[in-house]
C-alpha cells in the first residue's frame, strides 16, 4: 500500500529595511531551521508555499516599499502560487490595525517583538539555546549584531520608539556567546549595531558599559574587526574612544549620525547638542585618535528649515570634512512631536538640499580619497565582481562606504581574506590598488 507523502513547507522571508532588520530576519529563520522548515532569504521561488516580509516603517518611501511587497505577495496568494502570507517588522508594528483592515490576504501581522507569536503559529517553539546560531544573509565573513533594541532618545523626528520600544541591554554573557557561535561560522568581523550605542548597559547595569563589552568580544578568537555603528552624540562618553584606541580588533571607525548643525534646527529636533559642541566633540575624537573615520547622516529639509541654515548646515559639513557622509530627506511621521509642525519644505526642494549636500562630499571624499594614493592598508574582501575583487578597510563598513578594487586578471585573492593592498589610485567614493 503506498502512502502519501507529507509536503514540507517551505519558506521565503523577505527583509527590507535596515540592519537590525537583517538581524532579526536571520534570528528568525535559525529558529525555522531548527524546527524543520526549509527557508530562503529575499526572494520568491515557485514550491514555496509561506511568505513572511519583514517590513520598514522609518521613513515614507521605506513604508511604500513596504506596502508594495506586501501587495506583490498578496496577489500572490489571490492567484494560489502561496498559501499563507505572514507580515512583521516595523511597519506592521506600528500600522497592525490598519494593515488589517486594508489587506486582509495577510493571514496574520506581527510587531517587532514577537518572534515567538510568529513561531507559535507556524507550529514551532523559539529555543533561546539557538541565539547566535543564526541563518546569515550577509557573505560568511561578517555579521551584524544588535547589542540592543530600542530607544529613550526623544528625537521630534524619530518614529523608532513607537516601533522599537524603550531601550532593553542584552548582556555581556550573551553577545560574547553569540560572538563565539559566529566565529565558528568563519565570521571575522561583526558591526554592532543599535539605536543608541552609547546607552548600552545603563538599563541592566546601571553604568555605560560598552568599553568593557568591547574589550570581552576582542578576547573571541576568530574575529579580528569590531565596528561601531549608530552613536548619539549629545553627552558621548569618550571612554567609547579610549576603548577604541586600546583595542586593537575595534577598527578606528565610528557612525555617529549629527542629523543637522543649525542650533535652531537642533533645538526643533530635540537633539540636545549645539552646532558649537558638535565641533568639538568631534575634534577631541579626532585629536584622541587622529586617524579614525567618522560617518555622520544628515537630514535636511526638516519643517522651517531655511536657506541660511542650510548654508550653516553646509558650511559644518565643509568644515568638518567627514570621511563617510550620507543624507536623507525629512519625512513627517505621524504621532512623532515634528509632527505637530508644518511639514513646509516642498519635496522638489528637500531633494535638491540633499544632492547638494551630496555634491559637497563628494568633493571632499575624492581629496581625502587622493591622499591614500601609494600608502597600503590592510583589506578584507568581500566579494568578486564583473573584472574586480572588492573589499575594504577597516575604515569601511559594507554597503555604505567606500571600496578597494583589484584588477582581477592581475591579482588573485579569496573572498573572506585579509590582504594589504597598495592604493595606486582613487575616485570620489573608489579606491584601486595592488596586492603587496
Amino acid at each position: 500500500m503506498k502512502t502519501k507523502a507529507i509536503k514540507k513547507d517551505k519558506v521565503s522571508v523577505i527583509t527590507l529595511g535596515c540592519s537590525k532588520n537583517t538581524v532579526d530576519s536571520e534570528v528568525l529563520m535559525g529558529q525555522l531551521q531548527h524546527g524543520g522548515y526549509d527557508v530562503q532569504h529575499d526572494k520568491w521561488s515557485k514550491g514555496r508555499n509561506i511568505v513572511i516580509v519583514n517590513t520598514c516603517g522609518f521613513i515614507d518611501r521605506a513604508k511604500e516599499e513596504s506596502i508594495n511587497t506586501i501587495m506583490e505577495y498578496a496577489d500572490a496568494k489571490s492567484e494560489g502560487k502561496i498559501e499563507k502570507l505572514y507580515v512583521t517588522g516595523c511597519l506592521s508594528q506600528r500600522y497592525k490595525d490598519n494593515l488589517e483592515t486594508e489587506i486582509p490576504e495577510v493571514d496574520a501581522f506581527f510587531g517587532t517583538m514577537e518572534l515567538p507569536r510568529l513561531l507559535k503559529t507556524l507550529k514551532i517553539d523559539y529555543k533561546h539555546e539557538l541565539i547566535g546560531e543564526r541563518f546569515l544573509t550577509t557573505p560568511l565573513h561578517y555579521a551584524y549584531m544588535k547589542i540592543s533594541e530600542g530607544c529613550n532618545r526623544t528625537c521630534s523626528f524619530c518614529a523608532i520608539p513607537l516601533m522599537r520600544g524603550k531601550h532593553i541591554s542584552r548582556p555581556i554573557e550573551e553577545l560574547v556567546s553569540e560572538a563565539k557561535k559566529l566565529a565558528a561560522q568563519g565570521v571575522k568581523e561583526l558591526m554592532l549595531i543599535a539605536q543608541e550605542l552609547t546607552f548600552y548597559g545603563l538599563d541592566i547595569y546601571k553604568k555605560r558599559r560598552l568599553p568593557e563589552l568591547l574589550a570581552e568580544l576582542s578576547k573571541v578568537e576568530g574575529i579580528e574587526w569590531i565596528r561601531l555603528h549608530y552613536a548619539y552624540p549629545a553627552q558621548f562618553p569618550m571612554e567609547i574612544i579610549d576603548a577604541i584606541a586600546e583595542n586593537e580588533k575595534v577598527c578606528n571607525y565610528l557612525d555617529m549620525p549629527l542629523q543637522h548643525a543649525a542650533d535652531n534646527i537642533l533645538t526643533k529636533m530635540r537633539r540636545n547638542i549645539t552646532n558649537a559642541e558638535t565641533r568639538e566633540l568631534i575634534n577631541k575624537i579626532r585629536e584622541r585618535i587622529p586617524s579614525i573615520a567618522i560617518r555622520t547622516t544628515m537630514l535636511v529639509g526638516f519643517p522651517n528649515e531655511s536657506e541660511q541654515d542650510f548654508d550653516s548646515l553646509k558650511s559644518f559639513v565643509e568644515d568638518m570634512r567627514f570621511d563617510r557622509l550620507g543624507v536623507f530627506t525629512y519625512s513627517h511621521e505621524e504621532s512623532t512631536r515634528a509632527h505637530d509642525l508644518e511639514d513646509n519644505i516642498p519635496q522638489e526642494v528637500k531633494d535638491q538640499r540633499a544632492a547638494e549636500l551630496m555634491g559637497v562630499q563628494e568633493v571632499i571624499s575624492f581629496e581625502l580619497n587622493q591622499k591614500k594614493v601609494g600608502n597600503t592598508y590592510k583589506v578584507l574582501f568581500d566579494r568578486k565582481e564583473g573584472g574586480y575583487f572588492i573589499g575594504r578597510t577597516e575604515f569601511d563598513s559594507p554597503e555604505v562606504d567606500n571600496e578597494v578594487l583589484i584588477d582581477a586578471k592581475k591579482n588573485y585573492v579569496r573572498v573572506g581574506d585579509f590582504t594589504n593592498v597598495k592604493i595606486t589610485s582613487a575616485e570620489e567614493f573608489d579606491l584601486y590598488g595592488e596586492l603587496v
